[in-house]
């Protein structure tokens, strides 16, 4: 009986997910509407596009799961770093900007963003390749956390049969529906994701006689589980930073940008996504933080590893089989949703990346096959990071790494190589190509050789600049930070950029426009002179 709730909760959740893709499908008729929306998602649309593709199995099960494993309540503070910082702040400093310019640009991604803004296409085609390569990592992290929850819910360790399913159904939708399609289906999952994640919450906490009744249970463990900085208040900050601050240089999320209408959205799409974030991400780390109540220790780690914490304390909440498998399937749907949503943002700036950066760039195409590319680059892109996941779950253990480690390489290296080039590429007309080549070099550069160093066994020694050196979280944040100082700094001593073309970008920020009294009262009227004119 249980199982078959499951099932029919899962296979309603396909369905209206295909239903949509192809409702959606005659809007994506060019390549601009396919990529874009033609430019005119709603605020609700583009706010929870933003808020679902920022959260996924990734943060539910990886992150969730590993540092509240760590840090115990608080963790919290990642999910409010993820509010304030990733999701209001961004919006705030990037989300007008990046309309305007992109606009001005005739620009659909983040490559072509570099390409005309810095008058480079060598800048284009190299940013394309660093987005096509490390969001294959993050995508497979993705379908592992997904594969980790089925396997836990349904007794049937096959992962391979989930990425299959799951690649499957996002891969039709994406292809028929394009960004419509998604945005739409994101709205629907980003649902699913406020409601699941408030229950899961309460019965996590019901489950243990409430909060102050948890709290208690939680401490007998040790005091830092329940503590407000947790026992290593540094390692919490710069998951924090990686977590929120890497938002502003991800092409997947600084997309949703792109397709704003108008002021309203901006407004009305900053204050949803922030409480979306505070919601889902704070709800996720917090509950993450009792797993200690819910899954037993060895050696002084999770049994069955970090990434089973989260499936295990949700398959034990409610002791009725009806209300557990009703819940169960909630959960599913819930990072199915957020996984998808996450996953088909992934597909889509990757088949643009290729598409548009790549192919395009180096010989153009007709729009026709521009389209017919596009379809066949999301298909392509599904289809390595579904075999790279496999290939991180049955390969060998010394050549894979842990879900958080996946996505800290992938944020660590998009991130430190365009955080930097693409803020001050809105901001400051004074950007030179020479920083923006440094920062691309220099964030690939320290990402990957995270990866070395743990490999090399750097971090078994046991010395803070060994672990520092090995965890690609620290070293994702060194190449954020580096980013941030190196374009400023070489800026101002290599070769200025062309004034007229910056003085053209940057005029789309002084265009003039009408808005109602309401928002923007008008100049005060002289009552003297009124009054005699009147006379």
């Amino acid at each position: 009986m249980s199982l078959a709730i499951k099932i029919i909760m899962i296979v309603i959740f396909f369905v209206a997910t295909l239903y949509v893709g192809f409702y959606c499908r005659k809007k994506a008729t060019n390549s601009n509407d396919f990529l874009l929306g033609g430019r005119n998602v709603g605020p609700w649309l583009s706010a929870f596009a933003y808020g679902t593709s920022y959260f996924s199995a990734v943060i539910f099960i990886g992150y969730a799961g590993s540092f509240g494993w760590e840090f115990g309540i608080a963790a919290l503070w990642i999910g409010i770093g993820n509010g304030v910082i990733g999701s209001y702040m961004a919006w705030a400093l990037l989300g007008r900007r990046t309309r305007l310019i992109t606009q001005k640009m005739k620009s659909s991604t983040m490559p072509d963003f570099f390409g005309k803004r810095f008058n480079s296409k060598p800048l284009k085609l190299f940013a394309s390749v660093v987005v096509f390569v490390f969001l294959i990592p993050y995508t497979a992290a993705l379908y592992n956390g997904l594969s980790s929850l089925f396997a836990t819910a349904f007794g049937f360790d096959e992962y391979w049969v989930w990425i299959l399913i799951i690649s499957i159904v996002t891969g039709i939708y994406v292809i028929i529906g394009g960004l419509m399609s998604t945005a739409v289906n994101s709205f629907i999952q980003g649902v699913i994701m406020l409601v699941g994640i408030v229950l899961v919450v309460y019965f996590v906490l019901e489950k243990n006689g409430g909060l102050m009744d948890s709290m208690s249970k939680l401490s007998t463990h040790g005091w830092q589980y329940t503590s407000l900085f947790g026992s290593d208040p540094v390692h919490l900050i710069f998951v924090v930073i990686l977590t929120s601050l890497g938002t502003w240089g991800l092409p997947q999320m600084v997309s949703k940008f792109y397709s704003i209408s108008n002021e309203n959205q901006i407004r009305k799409g900053t204050i949803i996504s922030t409480i979306f974030a505070l919601i889902v991400a704070g709800g996720c780390y917090f509950l993450g933080g009792f797993g200690r109540l819910f899954v037993d220790m060895v050696n002084g780690a999770p049994a069955g590893g970090s990434s089973n914490i989260v499936p295990t304390m949700v398959t034990n909440l409610i002791n009725n089989n009806v209300l557990n498998a009703l819940l169960v399937g909630l959960v599913i749907i819930l990072v199915l949703a957020a996984s998808m949503s996450t996953l088909s943002s992934l597909v889509m700036v990757s088949a643009s990346t290729l598409t548009i950066d790549l192919v395009d760039t180096v010989k153009p195409l007709a729009e026709k096959k521009k389209m017919w590319l596009l379809r066949v680059s999301i298909l392509f892109f599904i289809v390595i990071s579904a075999l790279l996941a496999i290939f991180q779950i049955y390969g060998p253990k010394e050549l894979t790494s842990d879900i958080a480690s996946l996505m800290g390489i992938s944020w660590g290296a998009i991130s430190g190589a365009f955080i930097g080039p693409f803020l001050f590429g809105l901001y400051w007309k004074k950007t030179t190509k020479a920083s923006v080549w440094a920062s691309f070099i220099s964030g690939v550069t320290i990402a990957c050789l995270s990866l070395v160093f743990k490999y090399a066994g750097l971090g078994e020694n046991g010395t803070f600049i060994g672990v520092f050196l090995s965890d690609s979280i620290y070293m994702g944040v060194v190449a954020m930070i580096a980013s941030l100082l190196i374009v400023p700094i070489v800026s101002l001593f290599t070769k200025a950029p062309n004034q007229d073309l910056v003085e053209d970008l940057f005029s789309c920020y002084n265009d003039t426009v009408t808005v109602p009294a309401k928002e923007a009262l008008t100049e005060p009227v002289n009552e003297s002179v009124q009054e005699t004119t009147n006379e």
